[in-house]
């Protein structure tokens, strides 16, 4: 489904760690979004953080679809990332896939001091029951500082800076490939969402080479310009129209007391 493209797209962006400690959303977040696709509501999606320990964090990303779409075609995704907190490198990533009669899972597990990245493919005739239509094992070395995704996604979010006409690189491992990506910054705009009006940085994550973004068209991510850096809103224009995933909801935990900042409730410091 085209509006799950745009949440695997949405992840790839580039940033230098800046502290973790500085940022409000690695105390505990929740992001809550409506995909659209053109004028239809297709799906709701949410991004959530949890903290296992002060050495390691956990990103989740849910979505499913709604309406006509899942009578038609069911749809229930979960895309999780494991990092270290010190150098913010995942140490595993894994995506669930059930769409309609499909069922597949993705697994990578990154080998730091090995320098590999070892990737897991499947697809199942029945998910349950762990009966696997295929399957395939992939290797490709790393040079030790590859993202995945999820965790690239959250990276932009801790840049201190994020300037006008400034373009970045870095590495991620997605698929059975590595891939060189650029972000580009073009500036600040305010954006109007289902969650209120924000005060934002554009950018455009690219893909050097053929690879998926060659194929599904531009990607823009509008970030709260703020140390919240809150992904408000984010368009894919594809061969069959644009997708939308816009922010409805959020709740960042930062300390037991209790914020409200319009209709929106949110745990923050006093």
């Amino acid at each position: 489904m085209p509006f799950l493209l745009l949440l695997c797209l949405v992840a790839f962006a580039f940033a230098e760690n800046s502290g973790i400690e500085k940022f409000p959303f690695f105390k505990g977040e929740r992001l809550d979004y409506v995909i659209s696709w053109g004028i239809i509501t297709a799906g709701n999606a949410s991004l959530e953080i949890k903290s296992l320990d002060n050495d390691k964090t956990e990103f989740y990303v849910l979505a499913h679809n709604n309406g006509a779409f899942k009578s038609i075609y069911p749809v229930a995704d979960t895309i999780y990332s494991r990092i270290r907190n010190k150098n913010f490198l995942p140490e595993v990533f894994k995506k669930i896939n059930h769409e309609g009669k499909y069922h597949a899972s993705s697994v990578i597990r990154f080998d730091r001091v090995g320098e590999k990245a070892w990737l897991s493919d499947s697809v199942f005739t029945d998910f349950e029951r762990k009966q696997k239509k295929r399957s395939a094992d992939t290797v490709i070395t790393i040079s030790g500082k590859e993202l995945d995704i999820i965790s690239a996604f959250y990276f932009v979010r801790q840049q201190a800076e994020l300037k006008q006409g400034k373009t970045e690189s870095f590495s991620a491992v997605s698929g059975k490939k590595k891939y060189e990506l650029k972000v580009v910054v073009y500036g600040k705009e305010q954006v109007k969402t289902k969650a209120g009006t924000f005060e934002c940085i554009k950018i455009e994550p690219i893909l050097d080479g053929d690879g998926i973004f060659k194929a599904a068209g531009r990607l823009f991510i509008w970030l709260t310009d703020d140390n919240r850096r809150l992904p408000v809103l984010m368009k894919s224009k594809i061969a069959l129209g644009t997708i939308k995933a816009e922010l409805t909801r959020f709740s960042q935990k930062k300390e037991e007391k209790q914020c409200v900042q319009g209709f929106l409730l949110i745990k923050c410091r006093i």
